[in-house]
């Protein structure tokens, strides 16, 4: 029998006005077939880094982004996986959990560069305060093989999303983030934390998961990670927890209501481009 929350998705989404389903985050030993995946690659450690075993040329020159990955996977509408030696870059290996503590090479990078090295992204205004944030975030291990996005519509009687990532603009926002706070009573359940475009799919829900909290994350940010993204478009990830929450309560929402009908008939005027 197929799973309750499974036949209650596409309607959720009618309301909100979404026309693009979530992507579920679980974890496997098995890899998705078909799916997006990115080109294999040594993991930079922080070990490898102390023995100067690292070819940052190569490091740098093999970048495939995350974020960009799972782009090419929602125009398809197939799973993107990522694993500890299918990573992208040295940024993506550490926000989804295969690698830490992060290098410092990428932690000056990140922040104010290497003289005569290479020119820094000025994220943060130090290395040391970067190292904090990492330190801070502290992103859970994934202890199976692969990190996995895929439609939800794709998940099997046997699969349950860990995290569950939205895609949408403004106004579909709006309702997520009202919605979010009717199901928890928590007027600060919404929270956007700095990081990486990634980290904000992974590793800061994670980081308040393990700490017990249960907390919507919004995402999207990363002007390295902008172009990956449609112009308006931001991500908003919450545990499976409350999503199922969401789509077992939004009828008892404002989304039932006549202000939402309003908000919803300008999402369909406005209408869609496509990933």
């Amino acid at each position: 029998m197929e799973k309750q929350w499974m036949t209650s998705v596409q309607p959720f989404l009618d309301i909100l006005g979404l026309n693009e389903e979530p992507l579920g985050v679980f974890f496997s030993d098995e890899k998705p077939e078909p799916g997006y995946g990115l080109k294999k690659s040594e993991l930079p450690t922080r070990e490898k880094e102390l023995r100067n075993e690292i070819d940052w040329q190569e490091v740098f020159g093999s970048f495939g982004c995350v974020i960009g990955n799972i782009k090419r996977a929602r125009r398809k509408k197939v799973p993107a996986y990522f694993s500890a030696e299918q990573f992208g870059c040295a940024g993506g290996a550490f926000w989804l959990g295969f690698m830490k503590p992060q290098t410092e090479t990428i932690i000056s990078y990140v922040s104010t560069g290497i003289p005569g090295f290479m020119e820094g992204e000025y994220y943060c205004d130090s290395p040391d305060r970067l190292r904090d944030f990492f330190a801070h975030v502290d992103p859970v291990p994934v202890h199976q093989t692969y990190c996995i996005f895929k439609p939800l519509s794709l998940f099997t009687e046997t699969e349950t999303p860990e995290l569950v990532v939205f895609f949408a603009g403004p106004d579909v926002m709006g309702g997520l983030h009202q919605l979010a706070t009717f199901v928890t009573n928590d007027p600060e359940v919404v929270v956007s934390p700095w990081s990486a475009g990634c980290g904000s799919l992974v590793a800061w829900p994670r980081h308040y998961l393990a700490k017990g909290l249960e907390k919507a994350v919004l995402g999207g940010w990363d002007p390295s990670a902008r172009k990956y993204f449609k112009k308006e478009e931001l991500t908003f990830t919450v545990p499976f927890q409350m999503f199922e929450k969401m789509i077992n309560r939004y009828r008892e929402s404002f989304l039932t209501k006549d202000v939402w009908t309003s908000v919803r008939k300008r999402i369909r005027e406005d209408g869609d481009t496509p990933v």
